[in-house]
């Protein structure tokens, strides 16, 4: 069992995780803010998450994908770039293998699921309910 003081170390890791979403991922500077040794950070981590640093970035990076698909006009380039991912190959192939479609065909099936236009969905759709949405599509 991972003790108190090292799952708030781990969760200072996780948090900057989280919030340089958008940025190359760097275990060592995760584990810099959670003072750990890098390997003893992606281990703790492991353990008290049950997914590697890295497997929680690209779940983290999807999700927001998948918002940004439903709530915004952005091109699918935007979107790669906004989620941290330098190649748009890369960020489809990685999209298709966790939700089970391209980023593409993901927003054509969220979008064709109203009977209006969708100029700014942001608008058309509450933002809870199209996260709800995703989740559901995604599993």
């Amino acid at each position: 069992m991972t003790s108190l003081l090292q799952l708030r170390k781990v969760q200072a890791g996780r948090d900057y995780i989280a919030s340089n979403i958008n940025e190359p991922f760097s275990l060592a500077g995760a584990a810099v803010c959670a003072n750990m040794s890098p390997y003893h950070f992606c281990r703790t981590f492991k353990k008290a998450y049950g997914e590697t640093p890295n497997e929680f970035l690209v779940k983290l990076r999807i999700n927001k994908a998948k918002q940004l698909l439903v709530t915004e006009n952005y091109s699918i380039s935007d979107i790669c770039d906004q989620v941290g991912y330098q190649s748009l190959g890369s960020f489809s192939s990685l999209f298709q293998k966790h939700v089970g479609i391209a980023p593409t065909q993901f927003r054509k099936k969220i979008w064709a699921l109203s009977s209006q236009a969708f100029h700014y969905p942001i608008h058309v759709i509450p933002s809870c309910y199209s996260f709800r949405l995703t989740q559901c599509l995604s599993n």
